[in-house]
């Protein structure tokens, strides 16, 4: 099992899961975190750390939100990995919880 990043870190990207990724299988995208699932050691760390609350175990993605499990596996192969936290967008706040955001994605 791995974790998955959801819709919720959509133009939020937070990345406080980052500081405490003890295999660092974060990417990082233009507005968007995923986890690597090549890399992830199911620690459960990063779940507590995310302000949005957009990471879920495998097994536990809703329903609604299972196409970010193939999302995660399949941007991780050309995102690049983040080590350290960074500030997130100005405006991360304001999406924090704004649902249908997958049309903002950026690749």
């Amino acid at each position: 099992m791995t974790y998955v990043v959801t819709e919720n870190c959509i133009r939020c990207k937070y990345t406080d899961c980052v500081d405490v990724c003890p295999v660092d299988c974060f990417r990082e995208g233009p507005n968007f975190l995923v986890i690597d699932p090549d890399e992830c050691i199911d620690c459960t760390l990063c779940v507590a750390e995310c302000p949005a609350e957009a990471i879920f175990a495998e097994d536990d993605v809703p329903a609604d939100q299972q196409a970010y499990i193939e999302l995660n596996a399949e941007l991780a192969k050309t995102w690049t990995p983040i080590v350290e936290r960074k500030e997130p967008p100005a405006d991360a706040d304001e999406w924090r919880g704004v649902k249908d955001k997958l049309q903002y994605l950026e690749r």
